[in-house]
């Protein structure tokens, strides 16, 4: 038998089994709350990432790095960003508005310059938090990184830096969101 719930003003609720197997419904006492929606990341219950913020950027040009300066790299282009929290505009650096642990993945197309070494890293706050090198003499290649950071939700960001050690200038760039792109997303929540 169907349990039918009307509306305030109009409408109604229909609970109904849909088998022959005996099912119970725990409903919380008076100080509980029994969710129906989810529509905000404060509604899901702690530790979980649910709909928290996400976003992928790519650099539509190309852009030069000088010897022996760590440089940002330039994400001046979004595929998307759930929440609003990267800029791609001015400062080129994601500042999520929900605490948690977040996940980046980064890939930089280097298409010229000779050089020893060549490092990018991960910078929250302005500063160094995860390296990723890989050491090359010449050319053209891909750099990669990825890293698990901590981000309170209201100040801390997260840019991706990008530096050539000796040599001359390091071009990067191709035009191409497959090339230079940079990624972030709530893993799980504080």
């Amino acid at each position: 038998m169907p349990l039918i719930l009307n509306g305030a003003t109009s409408g109604s609720t229909t609970l109904q089994a849909t088998d022959a197997v005996t099912q119970t419904i725990t409903l919380p006492n008076n100080s509980g709350t029994v969710l129906t929606s989810l529509s905000t990341q404060s509604a899901f219950p702690a530790n979980i990432a649910g709909n928290g913020p996400a976003f992928s950027a790519y650099n539509a040009g190309t852009q030069s790095i000088s010897a022996s300066t760590s440089t940002k790299v330039v994400f001046n282009a979004e595929d998307f960003d759930t929440a609003s929290c990267f800029d791609s505009t001015t400062n080129y650096r994601f500042t999520p508005n929900v605490a948690g642990y977040y996940q980046f993945n980064a890939n930089v197309y280097q298409t010229g310059g000779t050089y020893s070494y060549v490092w990018l890293n991960f910078y929250k706050n302005g500063s160094s938090t995860v390296e990723c090198n890989r050491v090359s003499s010449t050319g053209q290649g891909t750099l990669n990184g990825s890293a698990l950071i901590y981000l309170n939700g209201s100040t801390d960001y997260v840019e991706l830096y990008a530096r050539a050690q000796g040599g001359t200038t390091l071009q990067l760039g191709a035009s191409s969101k497959e090339f230079m792109n940079f990624s972030g997303f709530l893993a799980r929540s504080a």
